[in-house]
């Protein structure tokens, strides 16, 4: 996230090379940004372009202490792809789609190569939605009222709480057949390894699905889903 009115002062690894004076090849050998006490990106954790705040850079390699980013929650903060589906608790798939809508695209701010939204745009486009019933609450036995297409968001915003929510939590919770609710589950756990994965290739899958905080027992079965998002990606 890039806190507002800091736009100027982003660094990518390329420029952080240079402020070093340090050839491009040496800082991906190196890698000096993982040493104790530089300062976070602050791209979040797996975005395939690092960026960082150059105020706190340069204050830590003028070996002076690194001042605090101000506080995240401003209306003109930019948030990248995958922090933008979070704001709206979708997988960064559906904000894919969401994006390219009247009520975002002109707003877009391409940053360092890295695509931004601010924060007001996407509050907007949240208010703006169709209310959607809670997740919690909905009765039993209702069958798989859910459409298709709210489904796959239902279960994202289920797994953004509880990584590790079990098939009969998601039936307890959204009212869905058991069926549904496995098969829903693997893909979305399977999309969500797969998009790591693309942004991380150095990343295995039992890494990312660590990371993820998906358990050993359902890696099989989103093994699979990643395994067909792969094919989709490779054929898109």
């Amino acid at each position: 996230m890039i806190r507002a009115g800091r736009t100027h002062l982003v660094r990518t690894r390329e420029q952080l090379a240079q402020d070093m004076g340090m050839a491009m090849g040496t800082f991906r050998n190196k890698k000096p940004y993982a040493a104790a006490g530089f300062p976070a990106p602050i791209s979040p954790k797996g975005a395939r372009v690092m960026l960082w705040d150059g105020e706190q850079t340069g204050a830590f390699l003028a070996g002076e202490p690194v001042p605090d980013l101000p506080a995240a929650g401003a209306d003109d903060d930019l948030l990248d792809r995958q922090e933008a589906a979070s704001e709206l608790n979708v997988t960064p798939k559906t904000w894919d789609d969401y994006k390219t809508g009247p009520q975002i695209a002109p707003h877009l701010i391409v940053v360092h190569g890295v695509e931004h939204c601010p924060r007001a745009v996407i509050h907007a486009f949240k208010n703006s939605r169709p209310g959607k019933q809670a997740a919690t609450g909905r009765p039993k036995g209702s069958g798989n009222a859910i459409p298709r297409n709210q489904l796959r968001d239902e279960i994202a915003s289920l797994l953004d709480v509880e990584p590790a929510i079990t098939i009969n939590e998601v039936r307890r919770q959204l009212g869905i057949a058991y069926s549904t609710a496995q098969h829903a589950l693997a893909q979305v756990r399977g999309d969500r390894i797969a998009d790591v994965m693309t942004a991380a290739p150095e990343l295995s899958f039992d890494q990312v699905a660590e990371q993820l905080g998906y358990p050993p027992a359902v890696r099989k079965a989103a093994r699979q889903a990643t395994a067909r998002a792969h094919r989709g990606q490779d054929h898109a």
